[in-house]
């Protein structure tokens, strides 16, 4: 029994040497080992030994990138508005040794001071703008803890603000004032909407009285051509015609059918006369249609000769 009893105190001793001398760290995380007490080297990741007895670890070192909850503050804006803000913090420990030694408890001293950075920089605006200036909250909050955190090897790599809350008679203020808000909006709009519909209308009733006054002109402007063309056509025609009389007047008998046609529109204006008015204009005497005709024809061949003044017809007597 007193030799058994050896056997397992040796085993024991052997086994506590091991679990001494041996040590195994994991991927990402460091051990500190100090040697009688002070500093001697960082153990990053895989298997090392130390000397039993003279070696001793300190406390595990997580290497990467951490997420801490910052507990709820409240927080008074620069128009003395007291506000509930909550948010995370992500940081790294770059440095174990500083880690380690520099500060006594890393995460702690990284909440304490992101609670009293924010406070800090929520003091410096007002309300209205705790909520468009979150970016710049979060890079000021970033900026000054990580110049304190140098000293401890920790980065902070993002800071980030999860919820604003003001109080409930503050959110029933800014509700009104955004209901208010979007009201004036809709006013603007409609009355813009109006604004812009008269103006087309008018533009376009400007347009159309344009367009009119420029169709009247151009019609204007076609029926005296066309009337122009007409009396051209008109002068054309009655030259053409007297050029063909004055040219069947040098035929022979033309001169007799002159005086038909003379006799001819005679009698019919005065069968014209007769329809018209109650009253007529006869010749004295039924030869006074040939004197007639006789005296037109003088003004023909005198016209056409330029010699003689045409002779002044008899004057009819009425009945």
């Amino acid at each position: 029994m007193g030799a058994l009893l050896v056997v397992v105190i040796l085993a024991l001793a052997v086994m506590i040497t091991l679990s001494r001398t041996a040590v195994v760290v994991p991927q990402q995380h460091a051990v500190i080992v100090e040697r009688l007490g002070r500093y001697d080297r960082t153990l990053l990741g895989g298997l090392h030994t130390l000397i039993p007895f003279i070696d001793s670890r300190h406390r595990p070192l997580d290497l990467r990138e951490a997420v801490k909850q910052i507990p709820d503050q409240d927080c008074i804006t620069r128009d003395n508005v007291r506000i509930r803000i909550s948010a995370i913090i992500f940081y790294k420990i770059i440095d174990p040794q500083r880690a380690s030694y520099g500060v006594d408890n890393v995460e702690y001293a990284i909440e304490q001071l992101a609670q009293t950075t924010l406070r800090s920089e929520i003091g410096k605006i007002e309300l209205d703008h705790t909520f468009e200036e979150r970016p710049v909250i979060n890079a000021n909050v970033v900026a000054e803890i990580d110049k304190a955190s140098e000293a401890w090897g920790v980065k902070v790599l993002r800071y980030e603000i999860k919820d604003i809350t003001p109080p409930d008679e503050i959110l029933q203020a800014m509700e009104k004032q955004m209901r208010a808000e979007r009201e004036k909006r809709a006013e603007i709009l409609q009355s813009e909407g109006a604004r812009t519909a008269m103006i087309n209308q008018s533009e376009g009733q400007r347009e159309s009285l344009i367009n009119q006054a420029e169709g009247s002109k151009q019609q204007r402007i076609k029926e005296s051509e066309g009337q122009a063309a007409f009396i051209r056509g008109i002068a054309t025609a009655t030259a053409d015609g007297i050029r063909q009389v004055a040219q069947a007047l040098q035929t022979p008998g033309g001169h007799e059918a002159l005086q038909f046609r003379v006799a001819q529109q005679y009698i019919e204006q005065f069968g014209n006369l007769a329809k018209s008015v109650n009253t007529m204009i006869l010749p004295a005497n039924v030869a006074y249609v040939a004197a007639i005709i006789g005296t037109a024809m003088n003004v023909i061949r005198q016209q056409s000769d330029g010699n003689q003044a045409p002779p002044t017809p008899p004057v009819p007597t009425s009945r």
